[in-house]
């Protein structure tokens, strides 16, 4: 039986309690910036699932307007595949069941997922259909940028990674700490720089990062969680400055025209401009119950009200996808209007 993953039934006095919370958030959907609508149960489930799977990853939308979802366990764990309409295609065949983060970049030889595998500690470059082009293993970096477990042996624990304009990828160890190494197109390590404690980036967990082509030259634009901020780096490594520094738990990045939209954990998704400012609130949760909580059930789920924002993502249009940390696993969408 085919489903969707907000479909799950619920008591009718959740419904008056989900209109209440619309009406509440109601001025943040309607500030100054662009406007989005939310499109409730719009993602379809593949038949004889009735939730997508633990998700503490990322989402990624192809050139053809294809959802891709990470999901990090579960009977269809790996990447899951959608088209436009929200419909489940298939899973990309051979992918990591531990992207963190990912995204999807078009170049001149092909599209190609670009993934920071959590536990396997390696990167990956990934043809949509699953052909491995290219893996950095975590022996590519140098030990003296690693963070030592227990038993006095240095690891790495990946969070995220982007590409620049060039090629050049950009990879953040954002659990283990906080650099951000930086390899060429061919996957020849060039350097690391960031880090926990370290001056002047001084990062708590620089969870995700992404190419910030608003500027010339491109920049990194980082989410540094439990600092709550978002940064600026340059793609040499100098530390720009902060974007936003009341931020709620930032969790991912993504940019599309002048917007960099910022996934929020604990239950927001923020829209700034290029000076930083915030333009423009969705879904705001401000419910300790349900808000930064990777345990909320489906009966708990509120049409255009996130409730853990783990990823962020844009289509071509503009239109904004939000994966969120929860075991369940769920994606929302906010269309664009004119």
């Amino acid at each position: 039986m085919r489903g969707s993953c907000n479909s799950v039934p619920f008591p009718m006095k959740n419904v008056f309690l989900s209109l209440a919370l619309l009406f509440l958030v109601a001025p943040s959907l309607s500030a100054e910036g662009p406007n989005y609508e939310p499109v409730p149960k719009f993602l379809k489930l593949p038949d004889g699932l009735d939730k997508m799977g633990n998700a503490h990853g990322d989402v990624a939308i192809s050139s053809k307007g294809h959802i891709y979802v990470s999901i990090t366990s579960g009977p269809k764990a790996g990447i899951q595949v959608y088209d436009s309409k929200g419909t489940y295609l298939h899973n990309v065949k051979g992918a990591p069941t531990d992207f963190h983060g990912f995204v999807i970049r078009k170049q001149k030889d092909g599209e190609f997922i670009y993934g920071a595998s959590l536990g396997g500690q390696t990167v990956h470059k990934l043809t949509l259909q699953g052909r491995e082009v290219l893996k950095i293993e975590p022996t590519a970096i140098p030990d003296e940028f690693k963070k030592k477990n227990k038993n006095g042996k240095p690891g790495l624990r990946l969070t995220a990674m982007d590409v620049a304009p060039n090629g050049d990828l950009f990879i953040v160890d954002g659990y283990g700490n906080d650099y951000v190494h930086h390899f060429d197109k061919s996957g020849r390590y060039l350097n690391s720089f960031g880090g926990r404690g370290k001056e002047p980036y001084n990062f708590k967990t620089l969870h995700k990062i992404a190419v910030d082509t608003r500027f010339d030259p491109p920049r990194l634009i980082g989410v540094d969680r439990e600092n709550m901020r978002v940064v600026h780096l340059s793609l040499e490594g100098e530390f720009l400055g902060v974007v936003n520094g009341d931020m709620l738990r930032p969790a991912a990045v993504a940019i599309h025209g002048d917007l960099a939209a910022i996934g929020e954990i604990k239950g927001r998704v923020a829209l700034l401009d290029k000076t930083g400012k915030v333009v423009k609130t969705l879904g705001y949760n401000d419910n300790p119950k349900d808000a930064m909580n990777n345990k909320t059930a489906p009966d708990r789920w509120f049409a255009g009200i996130v409730t853990a924002p783990h990823g962020v993502a844009f289509d071509k249009k503009g239109d904004l996808f939000v994966t969120e940390y929860n075991i369940y696993g769920r994606v929302h969408r906010f269309n664009l209007k004119d």
